[in-house]
């Protein structure tokens, strides 16, 4: 079933620890090719890296196996993280298993398009800008974008180093949230992750999947009138019945503004790009990936190897070089990062009345395939509802709320920094 949607660029098996015990023991997971797996192929989704083999693991990957489940394979992928689609991988388009005529999401498409086709139990994605809660929307499953540091990112190649954080994808919420115990908590290899203890150490009772218990009576819900404004009619009256079951169940909702994230998506490209711009440096042809064989001098070699990048990467390598060179700095990336401290500021007031806010997860239906690629604008304001949440580092998830026209609908919900137990448990309401 795999190769129906192109779900995998390598199907390799890593082994789990057979002795182990838990809800992941002899379960099968799907690794987005951008996370390093030692002795099998890391491509990002990339011409630059079709041949890399990396020579270690990331910490999750070897998280994952020591619990006992076992790795089926690196999943495709937009070009080093760099889409909204999963069109812009140069080893093809994956097709949504739910309308094989449709894109799965990006960046982590391959992941989510695995899940929902029963490649594999769970998966692994990475959210920079809802890279892994756009996925789990357009194919119909759960996808958890953990708070910025909860999660090591030791091994994920890096595309926006402030932004990024590794989610897992799943059916249903309790099994997301069992592969977050697995992988969350502090880690030596990364300074970013939370010197604290996670839930599951601290008391295992308390553990994120035992979050998923569905009780939300007296939970308070924010509904943002910003992150509904433009959204088709049809994604809108989805969520909008998912949110009034939630009431029936016991929460409480209320209608609250948050102006600031209607600047959320340009204050997000300028960041991300000017973040990759730096990152993407690396790929040089000096030490590792793809390397031009050039008669001319360095620089010439320098930049025919740089031609192994697809158009959208170097778009946006292009943005963020502008947006970082002098005279511009100020201009747009300073004002950039003025944005996103405002987004923040927002939430955190916001949080002080409500323990979640909900919203649409993608303001529109799964793109035709094809539909959105000569209009790259259309792509990126497709990020509006989930970018924000990277912005201001906070957990989110994305769950199915139902369909439109046969199409799945994802509804969104975002919580306070560390709070992953509270969106886990209204994520698991409206499942219910």
């Amino acid at each position: 079933m795999a190769a129906d949607h192109n779900a995998f660029i390598t199907e390799a098996t890593i082994e789990g620890d057979a002795d182990a015990e838990g809800p992941l023991a002899g379960a099968t997971v799907a690794v987005k090719d951008n996370i390093s797996t030692k002795g099998i192929e890391t491509t990002c989704g990339s011409e630059m890296l079709a041949d890399y083999v990396p020579p270690y693991s990331a910490t999750v990957v070897e998280r994952l196996t020591d619990a006992g489940a076992t790795i089926v394979g690196k999943t495709n992928m937009d070009e080093f993280g760099m889409g909204t689609t999963t069109e812009t991988s140069a080893f093809g388009p994956t097709r949504n298993p739910v309308d094989p005529d449709r894109v799965p999401g990006g960046s982590s498409g391959g992941s989510a398009a695995a899940v929902a086709a029963g490649d594999a139990d769970v998966a692994l994605g990475s959210d920079t800008g809802g890279s892994v809660r756009c996925p789990a929307a357009f194919c119909g499953v759960v996808g958890i974008k953990p708070t910025y540091g909860l999660v090591s990112r030791y091994g994920l190649v890096a595309y926006a180093n402030s932004l990024e954080q590794i989610g897992p994808i799943a059916g249903t919420v309790e099994e997301a949230a069992a592969v977050l115990d697995v992988i969350a908590g502090s880690d030596p290899h990364d300074g970013t992750t939370r010197d604290l203890e996670t839930v599951a150490d601290a008391d295992p009772a308390a553990s994120y999947a035992a979050a998923a218990d569905g009780d939300v009576d007296g939970l308070t819900v924010g509904v943002p009138t910003e992150l509904f404004e433009g959204a088709d009619e049809r994604v809108v009256d989805t969520v909008e019945a998912a949110i009034a079951d939630l009431e029936a169940q016991g929460a409480e909702t209320t209608e609250i503004s948050l102006p600031a994230v209607e600047h959320a998506v340009q204050a997000y490209y300028v960041i991300a790009t000017s973040e990759a711009s730096s990152n993407l440096a690396r790929f040089d042809g000096v030490r590792y990936g793809h390397r031009a064989e050039s008669d001319g001098n360095w620089n010439e070699s320098f930049a025919e190897t740089r031609e192994a990048f697809g158009a959208e990467v170097k778009r946006r390598i292009l943005l963020g070089t502008y947006a970082l060179s002098a005279g511009y700095h100020d201009k747009y990336y300073k004002k950039a990062q003025d944005a996103r401290a405002w987004v923040r500021q927002e939430f955190d007031a916001a949080f002080e009345d409500v323990d979640a806010i909900a919203s649409p997860t993608m303001p529109v239906l799964p793109f035709e395939l094809g539909e959105s690629l000569d209009d790259p604008l259309r792509m990126y304001l497709a990020d509006a509802n989930t970018t924000p949440a990277n912005l201001a580092n906070l957990p989110a998830i994305s769950v199915p709320a139902g369909e439109a026209d046969g199409l799945p609908v994802g509804l969104q919900f975002v919580g306070p920094k560390f709070d992953e137990a509270t969106v886990i448990r209204a994520a698991s309401a409206v499942e219910e």
